[in-house]
């Protein structure tokens, strides 16, 4: 006889049972109505994606291409790569339809993503991700927007501003104050662009030591240093802006640099200031070439991507996941006495489900008893019990298993009850 099969899922991604799942609709569904009260719409498309997509110069990120990806040859013989992020393809889609769209363009998605890196807090090999876009405005309030936004969402949720920070960079500047240091050549830029990127995770030593070697001259390195250490917003405008907005946990960060290589002016990361969860939680800028890809003039968009797993931390961290965050199949559980009116459980039932209401019959073989305990276990409203005298009598008592408060009548009449009570 052959081994039984694990009950483990794959290494990095998760199962969702019902209480994880209402969690993550929970989620889900306040990322939705905030992104739709700034008049943000819904778009979708496959996890499948042409490999060229994520390789083409302008859109790639070396370490995500070549580590990272869930990349496969088809039957067709065609590289395919399970999307690894949105913006990509967001930026085709808006290519694709471009003389038929009205700008400025504002979609929001929540896709499902894949990338094979060290599982670890944070981290997993599949994630879920609010992905936000506008593109057709370049104007620099439309970064303020975007920004707006991403803070407006951990508000609904509950945070105040202590909870988290807003760090702002800007890709175009920063070219600027290297060209002004007489840093000219491509190459290097990218380079401390990269090594800026994970200043935050090295050592000031080990920084320094690889910013002298990129530009082989110490002194230079020091004043390189100087000036990416500086908290002077200068005259970053999105900054002054949302500060005038009342948004007032926002600061400049000229360390910031984001992974991607399309980004191209603003850029921005949102961080929990708890000891305990002191990291990225959202992040995104802005991209003006990306749809200049698929040909055509280029589009200009802003976004960011703000993931489920470091949302639900973030929630954790701070206390601040509703303890009723559920989901229940019912409001009311129709409870048969016995077999014998299984049939009759199901007819009320039907009736109930007829006036708009939710309802499951537990038509299990355990008594009465341990069918009301399950219900209310199940945070379920109500149940009513049916036995063979209220099949007879087509009278029943309707229970509300937090309060243990009963009330009698027909199904119709206690419908009514309900209605009126909601």
């Amino acid at each position: 006889m052959s081994e039984p099969l694990s009950t483990q899922s794959y290494k990095g991604v998760r199962d969702f049972y019902p209480a994880d799942m209402a969690v993550q609709r929970y989620i889900f569904d306040m990322w939705s109505e905030t992104a739709q009260r700034f008049g943000f719409e819904r778009y979708e498309a496959s996890v499948l994606e042409p490999a060229a997509l994520y390789k083409a110069k302008g859109a790639e990120n070396a370490e995500m291409v070549n580590d990272q990806t869930y990349t496969f040859t088809d039957r067709g013989d065609r590289e395919v790569t399970l999307r690894p992020e949105m913006t990509p393809t967001v930026a085709r889609m808006v290519a694709g339809k471009r003389r038929e769209l009205s700008y400025p363009v504002r979609w929001y998605s929540i896709p499902n993503l894949f990338r094979y890196e060290r599982a670890q807090r944070g981290r997993l090999r599949e994630h879920w991700q609010l992905n936000a876009d506008i593109f057709g405005s370049n104007d620099f309030t439309t970064d303020v927007e975007i920004i707006q936004l991403a803070h407006q969402i951990f508000l609904d949720f509950g945070a105040t501003e202590d909870m988290f920070e807003i760090l702002i960079n800007n890709r175009a500047t920063m070219q600027h104050a290297y060209a002004a240091l007489g840093i000219s050549d491509a190459d290097t830029v990218t380079a401390i662009t990269r090594l800026n990127d994970r200043k935050d995770k090295i050592s000031d030593a080990e920084y320094v030591t690889a910013l002298s070697e990129i530009v082989d001259d110490a002194e230079l390195a020091s004043s390189i240093k100087t000036m990416v250490e500086s908290k002077d917003p200068g005259d970053n405008l999105v900054v002054a802006t949302l500060i005038e907005l009342g948004i007032t946990n926002v600061r400049i960060d000229r360390s910031l640099a984001r992974g991607f290589d399309y980004y191209t002016g603003t850029i921005f990361e949102v961080k929990d200031t708890h000891p305990d969860n002191n990291r990225s939680l959202l992040g995104g800028g802005r991209y003006d070439n990306l749809t200049g890809l698929f040909g055509g003039e280029p589009i200009s968009g802003i976004g960011f991507g703000f993931g489920d797993v470091t949302m639900k931390d973030f929630l954790l961290t701070h206390n601040l996941m509703p303890e009723s965050v559920t989901y229940t199949s019912a409001a009311i559980a129709v409870l048969p006495m016995s077999p014998t009116e299984n049939v009759a459980a199901l007819k009320i039932a039907q009736d109930i489900r007829a006036t708009g209401l939710s309802c499951s019959v537990d038509n299990s073989q355990r008594k009465i008893g341990k069918k009301i305990t399950a219900a209310a276990e199940a945070k379920v409203m109500y149940s009513i019990t049916v036995g063979s005298d209220e099949v007879e009598s087509k009278h029943f008592t309707m229970k509300h298993l937090e309060s243990g408060t009963e009330v009698s009548g027909t199904i119709e009449q206690l419908m009514t009850h309900l209605i009126e009570l909601s």
